[in-house]
């Protein structure tokens, strides 16, 4: 059984190509307290490795990463 997540905020960066996707997150992320949880969507299958690099660079957990449909969903909680 999953866990459900409280999902704190979302970043819809559908149709957006790298490195916007990331950029948008970390806007995001500076505006939220530690511990929250963000959801980002994205198209870009860049995206996928930017997000494992960005998260191991800022110390940001990334907590799930999948894709449906097209769609990657990422979800980070801030550090």
């Amino acid at each position: 059984m999953q866990e459900t997540l409280q999902i704190d905020r979302e970043v819809d960066a559908k149709g957006l190509n790298c490195p916007l996707p990331v950029l948008r997150t970390k806007k995001a992320l500076n505006d939220m307290a530690s511990g929250q949880v963000l959801r980002i969507l994205a198209t870009d299958p860049g995206s996928v490795r930017d997000f494992e690099a960005f998260c191991r660079q800022t110390g940001h957990a990334l907590l799930q990463q999948r894709e449906a449909a097209g769609v990657f969903v990422f979800l980070l909680r801030r550090k």
